[in-house]
């Protein structure tokens, strides 16, 4: 199925390209932030058990226990960082983007690999630019297909820089996506500068009127290497949770130029 956008572009809506990492309850789920691994499981009602294989029930009726942050791709509002309540389902109300995919190699400064402002101002000056783009996709090198089972906690993973996020938020980029388990460092003594950069917000007890309530960040994805550098369009989808972040689907498709 074919999709014409903004009267110049064609996109295959058959061929997504998925950039989200499944939930499993297995070993193979990643994990950060020190917790343990997803459980999904059957209820049980004394000996009723919601799992057709045990030949008590007609459908499979499981529960499902995990952490959005914590368990794989999820995309998340500023309502991570705030006192007052946001909502993921109330700050993304649009879900096609016109996007960039960018591979960048962190930095080594001290203990730390770092997303500099320089390498991604590099990276993108270096590239083909549409009209505008929305979204801004981040694949970080070395890009091993470990990253769709790692354990990330107490591992120190790269991370964005203070001044990156703010180039980023400049640019008038309103949705980040990131391969990593945060664009801030683990241990930061709560300070979440890229986070903080990005959305605009100065003092989270007190929101500052233009904090960027609509800009999203997705952490944890994964673009495997055949997917090229480029421009895409970008299909952003969540669940419907009141909740500051949800998992997410994040679907790339490659853009076709049809100028009419």
């Amino acid at each position: 199925m074919l999709a014409l956008l903004d009267n110049k572009y064609q996109i295959d809506l058959s061929k997504p390209i998925d950039i989200s990492i499944p939930l499993t309850n297995t070993d193979e789920n990643p994990i950060a932030w020190y917790i343990e691994k997803p459980v999904i499981e059957p209820v049980v009602f004394g000996d009723w058990i919601g799992k057709v294989s045990e030949g008590k029930s007609s459908t499979n009726f499981n529960n499902i226990f995990f952490n959005p942050h914590g368990h794989g791709t999820h995309t998340e509002c500023l309502g991570h960082i705030t006192n007052d309540f946001y909502s993921i389902n109330q700050s993304l109300k649009q879900f096609f983007f016109f996007a960039k995919l960018i591979t960048v190699a962190p930095e080594k400064i001290g203990d730390d690999f770092v997303i500099t402002k320089e390498s991604i101002s590099t990276v993108l000056n270096a590239s083909t630019s549409l009209s505008k783009t929305e979204a801004l996709i981040i694949r970080t090198l070395p890009n091993q297909k470990e990253k769709k089972s790692k354990k990330y906690s107490n591992t120190n993973p790269p991370y964005l820089s203070e001044e990156a996020a703010i180039f980023i938020r400049e640019s008038e980029i309103q949705h980040l996506l990131i391969d990593l388990p945060s664009v801030d460092k683990e241990h930061d003594e709560g300070k979440l500068l890229a986070h903080k950069a990005f959305w605009n917000v100065k003092d989270t007890h007190n929101l500052n009127s233009d904090a960027r309530l609509n800009a999203t960040i997705t952490e944890m994805i994964y673009v495997s290497d055949e997917v090229e550098d480029g421009n895409y369009i970008l299909n952003l989808q969540i669940t419907s949770f009141e909740n500051d972040a949800s998992p997410s689907k994040p679907l790339l498709y490659k853009i076709a130029d049809f100028r009419l």
